[in-house]
């Protein structure tokens, strides 16, 4: 992997960003981010993708573990995750400047409709993982970001660009993290239906028998397999989706901790409030104020 590629894609980046912003683009699966200094942690929520950095470096904390990302890298997340992220090397003259690739889960089942090889399901991966990039995957995803240079092509062209990287995943040692959330039946992607199930009723009562049912797994397996994939239990994965939602709510919707923590789903707002500080470090209000007043 040549580092005249990667200087391809800083600059493709640095032309299409804005500085101090994550920013969508004229291809909707492709974001773009450029910051000139570290940035403080932000929750969010990462749906299928993958990341790359082509100058600087960034973190991603799930639930305990640290995933670094520096330009020789690329992040692979095969399903929904709840998040911690920043960036961790930026300057003024050295921006950090990277960019973020939505995988189409319909793409990943047509591919291997067409004959992708599966090997054998084994143990559920990990939703999320750093692995160096390679050179032709590097490739097609400057070829990306250099289609925005020309208006006229993105429309015919990026979504064969999207196809190659996506198969380019799939072949990478990284894809069987892929593969298994796509094979129906395997242990991953009843996992991830589950997941989908809590992404949309995270705010309704979870009761962890009848979604294991739902899925088809046991109640032991779906415990075992859904902490192999997303680090978290499913009660943990829900209570992460409610107090990133109640924080997205007290922001754009101006709402009060009480009636965010209803909105959630929860019942007591002295629980919400504890969660909340156990999460994010300061009270609903501390917090929500602390972030505007930065804004």
């Amino acid at each position: 992997m040549g580092n005249q590629t990667i200087q391809q894609l800083a600059d493709g980046i640095r032309r299409h960003s804005k500085m101090g912003q994550s920013i969508g683009s004229p291809i909707p699966e492709l974001h773009l981010s450029c910051f000139s200094s570290a940035t403080e942690l932000t929750s969010l929520l990462y749906e299928p993708c993958l990341c790359m950095v082509a100058q600087g470096s960034k973190e991603v904390h799930l639930s305990g573990e640290t995933y670094s990302l520096d330009p020789a890298q690329f992040l692979l997340v095969s399903v929904d995750l709840p998040v911690d992220a920043r960036v961790s090397k930026a300057t003024a003259s050295k921006p950090y400047l990277g960019l973020r690739i939505s995988l189409d889960p319909k793409v990943v089942g047509e591919l291997l409709a067409d004959g992708a090889d599966i090997p054998s399901v084994g143990p559920s991966e990990r939703g999320l993982a750093v692995t160096p990039v390679e050179s032709r995957l590097l490739d097609a995803a400057t070829r990306l970001v250099e289609l925005l240079d020309e208006p006229q092509s993105v429309r015919p062209l990026a979504p064969l660009v999207l196809q190659e990287i996506t198969h380019r995943v799939l072949t990478s040692p990284q894809g069987l993290r892929l593969r298994q959330i796509a094979l129906a039946g395997a242990p991953a992607h009843r996992i991830a239906r589950a997941i989908r199930w809590l992404k949309d009723h995270f705010a309704d009562p979870l009761r962890i028998e009848s979604l294991a049912e739902q899925v088809g797994l046991s109640t032991s397996s779906f415990h075992q397999h859904f902490k192999n994939v997303t680090t978290m239990t499913p009660l943990q994965y829900q209570k992460r989706m409610r107090l990133q939602e109640a924080r997205s709510l007290m922001i754009g919707e101006k709402l009060d901790a009480a009636e965010a923590a209803f909105r959630v789903g929860y019942e007591s707002p002295s629980q919400f409030s504890r969660e909340y500080r156990r999460m994010f470090g300061a009270p609903p209000r501390q917090d929500i104020d602390t972030i505007l007043s930065a804004n």
